[in-house]
């Protein structure tokens, strides 16, 4: 009689005890914080100096302008202000975040930390809350003292409560997402001095956004609305974006047993380019190589097009949203062009007859090869960086301008056949194609976001980088000159014959 081994199955904890775990690390490391008075001293200063600094100088900016009576522009200097306040303690937390998993490595602290029962997701959630807490409250509290300061001053400064609102929820997204981008930075590099230096791919596109950020309240035309500036409502809702998929490729990167075992980072970038081609040659998660470019396209291209899944149906959506968003714009009476009412499309066609010859044609095909081109190689570059939210927002453009320009051909009332015949005849190859191009570029982006179970990061990505790579040799790129051909030198004369009949 044989005896058979009963192996436990791993336990799944909700997300209560996750976070009163994780709030074990983050109490332990905040305690550690508020010990080190390196740590305290510039929160201190940070707090009650730097508010002062900034009323003074919002109080002598505006008396500078007030003599040469630009008086509004001053006081649109305040709420800046106000977010510079947040903002220069909330960068304290770029310092403790490097620190949390490469700095405790150094010291030689981590490995009893890494021992610990707590799961993966415990350690990074705590250790995130710990790096986040001390600036943040050190940014509100500096706020406070800035903000009682105006309402009480000589000032007597008395904003919209939605500004107000809107410049808190921006400094505490900003701080999410920097601290969540630091946290990802430390648990991925072997030194401090390395993690110092990536830093400042977080700290720069932070500190471009609060410019952004600036002149738009500078110049927002709803900058005295009672629901605040819309435009800042988006880039808060953006960023709490970024903050949960910064938390989802933390979490899906994150590794106790590579963190302490990594010593050193090598850049090989031959066996790199090596792997990536594998994979594009490859017609199976093995890495088995195509026998024939027909066995490449049977196996390899076309079930890759369908691993884009869900993408293939967002970049779908999107698309007929900005569709019929580009129409509802052009509907507004203050976005119409005001085309003339008595135009005859004959007269267009004939000034577009002279166009129609060989040499013209030829440069508008490579013209055409290289405006779709170099846009879908930004949306797929930008992608990578942005979790694939470039892809979805530079290649929909063309269909919102085609939706506002159609809104205003009927304005106009002018028979709308000519655009169908100029957007169908090529676009019948070249929307998939974009479609497909815009949907790969989603999913490369995307990927680090949630890797394949049993998969890590980085085979992931090169697999995923090795799809793109098939679908954009072997069917975006020679979509993009069949449908160039026939835009250059097919949908010119057919747009002619239609308005000449019209």
């Amino acid at each position: 009689m044989t005896t058979q081994t009963i192996h436990p199955l791993p336990v799944q904890r909700g997300w209560r005890e996750v976070l009163s775990n994780a709030l074990i690390i983050t109490r332990r490391e905040v305690r550690d914080s508020f010990r080190d008075w390196r740590i305290i001293a510039p929160i201190i200063i940070l707090t009650f100096a730097f508010p002062m600094l900034a009323q003074f100088l919002a109080g002598s900016f505006l008396n500078f302008v007030s003599d040469y009576g630009a008086e509004i522009i001053g006081e649109r200097t305040i709420p800046f202000l106000l977010m510079i306040v947040g903002f220069f303690p909330i960068s304290i937390s770029l310092v403790i975040a490097l620190e949390t998993f490469v700095g405790e490595k150094e010291r030689r602290s981590l490995e009893p930390l890494l021992s610990t029962p707590l799961s993966n997701t415990e350690l990074y959630i705590g250790k995130t809350l710990a790096a986040m807490i001390p600036p943040l409250a050190a940014s509100l509290g500096g706020m406070a003292v800035y903000l009682f300061s105006l309402l009480g001053g000589d000032l007597a400064w008395r904003p919209p409560l939605a500004l107000i609102v809107q410049i808190i929820l921006l400094t505490v997204t900003q701080a999410l997402v920097m601290v969540t981008g630091a946290v990802v930075v430390s648990s991925q590099t072997t030194s401090t001095r390395a993690a110092n230096l990536l830093a400042s791919f977080i700290i720069i596109p932070v500190t471009l956004l609060v410019q952004a950020e600036s002149v738009i309240m500078f110049l927002a035309p709803d900058a005295e609305s009672p629901s605040g500036i819309s435009a800042l409502w988006a880039i808060i809702v953006g960023m709490l974006v970024a903050t949960i998929l910064l938390l989802r490729v933390g979490n899906a990167v994150f590794n106790r047993e590579e963190l302490l075992g990594r010593t050193i980072d090598q850049l090989n970038l031959r066996g790199t380019f090596r792997s990536l081609w594998r994979w594009t040659k490859s017609v199976d998660s093995t890495g088995t190589p195509a026998r024939s470019l027909l066995h490449w396209y049977r196996a390899g291209v076309f079930p890759a097009v369908g691993r884009l899944g869900l993408a293939r149906w967002i970049v779908i959506a999107v698309f007929l949203f900005a569709l019929v968003g580009g129409y509802i714009v052009g509907q507004s009476p203050e976005w119409q062009l005001r085309l003339p009412q008595d135009a005859r499309m004959q007269n267009a066609a004939q000034m577009i007859e002279p166009l129609l010859n060989v040499p013209t044609q030829s440069g508008a095909l490579l013209a055409i090869i290289w405006q779709n081109g170099r846009i879908l190689l930004g949306a797929l570059a930008l992608s990578i960086i942005t979790f694939g939210a470039a892809s979805l927002i530079l290649t929909p453009a063309v269909y919102f301008i085609l939706g506002y320009l159609f809104s205003q051909i009927l304005a106009a009332g002018y028979n709308p056949a000519f655009m169908f015949a100029a957007v169908f005849t090529h676009g019948i190859i070249e929307i998939p194609v974009i479609v497909l191009a815009t949907a790969a570029a989603l999913r490369m982006g995307a990927v680090v976001t949630k890797p394949p179970q049993g998969i890590g990061v980085g085979q992931a990505w090169s697999m995923t980088f090795g799809d793109t790579l098939k679908i954009a040799l072997g069917l975006v790129l020679p979509g993009l000159v069949l449908a160039a051909f026939i835009e250059a030198f097919i949908t010119p004369g057919l747009v002619v014959a239609v308005l000449s009949a019209s």
